[in-house]
């Protein structure tokens, strides 16, 4: 009887002992806790170490409820969230090795617990490229995940808003001379009032140096995709956040030469033949020869322009053979 009573008594402990480990590792609420980025002092983006060429990010976490927000922030970033980056494929990219080698490693995750009122944030910089390898120029589109208990804890996770990254491919030591650009921001690289056939002819020096901001800086990259009827027709009935989108993975793909190949196509020289244009539109007619191991050949790109707010931009293009000589 005795022995009865007390295995009562015990299992009556545990059943209390198990409620108290459930109570302890009750789930957070974090409904009401939001997480933005943006960019960081926004510049030109290269390929390249987080040193070299970095990524810096501007992120925020606010209190939307009512109630007191609690969240733990690790000294070391890597143990409180993630960057996801993916390509206009839904690819995605790869982590660091010096990521994947923290977590694995048994080591004490040093933190703090940061208590936000209602309407407060609290906001950090960090390094994309701390997190992400970013080896190749294209356009991704990047989030953060947010661990609020830490990475361990990782199904609670508070997500983002999204950024479309333009990773431009590195300039050559020869095309960093070509045009200067204070502290390398696209800011300072404004289109000039200047005649249709200099628009072409720096438009196609650009594209010989690899200068892809120049090259894009008197394009109507808009008008390009619109060529397209299945593109112009999703174009023209998305939101304007969307369109926004679609100029930025149009500008990936003419980078990686995956689509308009004409356009992006390097001449080795070439020769304005003819400038014809009214006070809102106008063609340029070049004769450009391209260089191959055995042969060269030779096209005529006629390039439509017109004037938008007083610049010229150009807006189409038409390319014919010429043979080869």
């Amino acid at each position: 009887m005795k022995i009865r009573k007390l295995l009562s008594i015990i299992s009556v402990l545990f059943v209390f002992g198990q409620m108290a480990m459930f109570a302890e590792e009750k789930v957070v609420d974090y409904s009401n806790a939001s997480v933005s980025i943006k960019y960081y002092n926004r510049t030109i983006y290269y390929p390249g170490n987080a040193d070299e060429a970095p990524v810096f990010v501007h992120i925020t976490i606010k209190n939307n409820g009512s109630e007191t927000l609690r969240f733990k922030l690790a000294d070391d970033r890597s143990f409180s969230m993630d960057f996801n980056a993916y390509t206009v494929k839904n690819s995605r990219l790869e982590q660091t090795s010096n990521i994947i080698e923290k977590r694995t490693t048994n080591q004490t995750v040093y933190f703090r617990e940061i208590a936000l009122e209602q309407g407060e944030e609290y906001s950090f910089v960090e390094n994309v490229k701390s997190f992400l390898k970013i080896e190749e120029p294209s356009v991704y589109y990047l989030e953060l995940l947010f661990y609020p208990e830490l990475y361990k804890s990782k199904y609670l996770t508070l997500k983002s808003n999204r950024l479309t990254l333009e990773v431009r491919p590195s300039p050559s030591a020869a095309s960093s001379n070509f045009v200067a650009v204070k502290n390398e921001t696209v800011e300072l690289l404004k289109p000039l009032d200047i005649s249709p056939d200099k628009v072409v002819e720096q438009t196609i020096i650009a594209r010989q140096k690899s200068l892809w901001d120049q090259y894009f800086l008197y394009m109507d990259v808009e008008s390009l995709i619109q060529r397209n009827p299945s593109l112009k027709k999703k174009y023209i009935s998305v939101s304007a956040e969307e369109r926004a989108r679609m100029v930025q993975s149009f500008k990936g793909d003419l980078m990686q030469s995956r689509i308009e190949n004409d356009i992006v196509a390097v001449p080795e020289s070439f020769q304005i033949e003819k400038t014809t244009y009214s006070p809102t539109e106008g063609s340029v007619t070049v004769i450009e020869w391209f260089k191959y191991p055995n042969f060269s050949e030779k096209k005529r790109y006629t390039y439509k322009v017109w004037q938008r707010e007083g610049i010229w931009k150009i807006y189409d293009y038409t390319v014919v053979n010429l043979g080869t000589e």
